[in-house]
């Protein structure tokens, strides 16, 4: 992976993410469904930030909230202390499914938000080059979706994401789909390239090692309706050597923060049997 830096040096944005007191009511067949209740967690800049919870408790729906494809119903969310109440450039989101334009190159793919947008400085500048070497596709550059596989086309979809420069990177479990040992090399490869980057990162997990493997911070949230439960932070990994992922599976606090999710998890559903 090359070690160049950013084009335009645009990695010094920085951005910090304010949730406080997010509900989301949804109308369904004439009743009230309430989806998630008062949600408060920060999110300081720079930092890996992880939703994990049992299915129903409102993660991808607290995602798109602020990435702002849906409204609360009551609570602010800011980014870097604006409010969030529409989508927006200093955003970027990475959904499970590929999302790459199979008429487009991945060279092509990759300056679609740009071309769109009318960043001609940024094209200028070999952004996009940039970061197809920074997701390792040089070699596949003028390749097109159908000539790659699952996790190169996440990939793809990463670059174009990162290639806008958002402050915030919005992913909703985009390695689900992916084998386990693609999904682990995904996983390196987001980690090297946001933190050369400084972005700031929000995924959706349902996979505990995942979770505590990417993630600075854990929000847990409760099964339906979704609350924040617990926060719970991973600096036992500044011990670790960097991107040893035998080290991070055999070390004693990741042991014990896997088992006590677990039983969060469990508690969640013996609540709702």
């Amino acid at each position: 992976m090359s070690s160049t830096s950013s084009p335009a040096n645009k990695a010094t944005l920085k951005a910090g993410l304010s949730v406080k007191g997010v509900s989301k009511e949804f109308q369904s067949r004439g009743r009230t469904v309430q989806a998630l209740d008062d949600i408060a967690l920060s999110l300081p800049a720079g930092k890996v930030g992880v939703l994990l919870g049992p299915s129903g408790c409102g993660k991808s729906t607290l995602l798109r909230m602020v990435a702002g494809l849906e409204q609360p119903s009551a609570g602010s969310i800011r980014l870097n202390d604006r409010i969030v109440d529409q989508p927006g450039r200093d955003r970027g989101m990475v959904f499970q499914d590929y999302t790459s334009f199979p008429w487009l190159s991945v060279r092509e793919n990759v300056a679609y938000g740009l071309k769109i947008n009318g960043d001609r400085n940024a094209l200028n500048e070999g952004t996009v080059d940039y970061f197809i070497r920074a997701v390792g596709l040089e070699k596949f550059a003028e390749a097109y979706p159908h000539q790659l596989s699952g996790g190169m086309r996440q990939r793809v979809a990463i670059a174009r994401t990162l290639a806008n420069y958002p402050e915030l990177l919005l992913m909703d479990e985009p390695f689900g789909a992916l084998d386990p040992e693609t999904r682990w090399q995904m996983q390196d490869l987001l980690l090297d390239v946001v933190r050369k980057e400084r972005t700031t990162v929000l995924v959706v997990s349902h996979d505990i090692e995942e979770a505590l493997y990417l993630g600075d911070t854990v929000f847990f949230l409760s099964r339906h309706p979704g609350r924040l439960k617990e926060t719970i932070g991973t600096g036992f990994k500044a011990a670790l050597p960097p991107g040893d992922r035998e080290a991070f599976l055999q070390s004693d606090d990741y042991r014990r923060l896997e088992l006590h999710i677990r039983r969060l998890m469990r508690d969640e559903g013996r609540q709702a049997a």
